[in-house]
């Protein structure tokens, strides 16, 4: 059993960088997958990142070369920093814990958190 939760999200300028942080509670977060996830108004939610517990990442193509996904398994902690955020970017970001190694299935993510928002807007 594993408690996720999610902050950083806000509203931010399009160009404007944000770093969300997912803290996850247990003893099992260094053998654990986090993925990031997101949902847009009207439409499904959607990986974009994960991180394994040996620092494996995985970037979906929209996020690539913007995102950047790290982790700290002695704080039991993840962050997703975001670069060059486009109002296309809106969303409500998902923090998930995955007990597979390499995935971005939602359902291979037992765990997940209550997400946090994030605007991009002038």
């Amino acid at each position: 059993q594993a408690q996720v939760v999610e902050s950083g999200g806000g509203l931010m300028q399009p160009g404007g960088s944000l770093t969300l942080s997912c803290a996850v509670s247990g003893d099992s977060f260094n053998y654990v997958t986090i993925g990031w996830f997101r949902q847009a108004p009207g439409k499904g939610r959607e990986g974009i990142s994960y991180i394994t517990y040996d620092d494996h990442t995985f970037y979906e193509d929209s996020v690539k070369g913007r995102f950047t996904i790290s982790r700290d398994n002695a704080k039991n902690m993840a962050w997703l920093q975001m670069n060059s955020l486009t109002p296309e970017d809106t969303a409500l970001y998902y923090c998930a814990v995955s007990g597979h190694y390499t995935t971005m299935a939602l359902d291979e993510y037992e765990w997940w958190g209550q997400g946090t928002q994030v605007t991009v807007s002038s």
